[in-house]
């Protein structure tokens, strides 16, 4: 079985999508149209347990990413957050100090307006 040549891309321009849960922190890397180019996860850069969802597990992951952009050819993102995690400042400086410029970072954090409904109240 032989493999296909693959050819490079030409892109220049695109998003960087950063997951970050309580658990692991994902960070994807699409062209504007939004197909997939790149993606890698703390639990791919070997991180295991609660160690996954660190500042230094998402500064590893993101300098993977990083090093996608630039061999695609990419050097202008936008970078679009989503999750309460602790490692989404880590990524975005880690991605910034790598040679790529960022254009805006937009937060998609989902927020409760008002919450579910609570539960009836309680009889004894």
């Amino acid at each position: 079985m032989t493999r296909k040549n693959i050819k490079k891309k030409n892109v220049y321009y695109g998003d960087i999508y950063i997951h970050s849960t309580f658990n692991n922190i994902i960070i994807t890397l699409t062209d504007k149209i939004g197909n997939v180019l790149a993606w890698s996860s703390s639990g791919k850069m070997k991180f295991r347990g609660s160690k996954k969802n660190t500042p230094f597990a998402g500064q590893i992951t993101a300098k993977n990413i990083s090093d996608k952009c630039l061999s695609l050819g990419i050097k202008k993102v936008d970078i679009i957050i989503k999750g309460p995690g602790v490692g989404r400042d880590s990524a975005i400086r880690t991605i910034s100090s790598n040679g790529i410029t960022i254009l805006s970072i937009k937060d998609k954090t989902p927020l409760p307006h008002n919450g579910c409904r609570p539960p009836k109240k309680r009889r004894i």
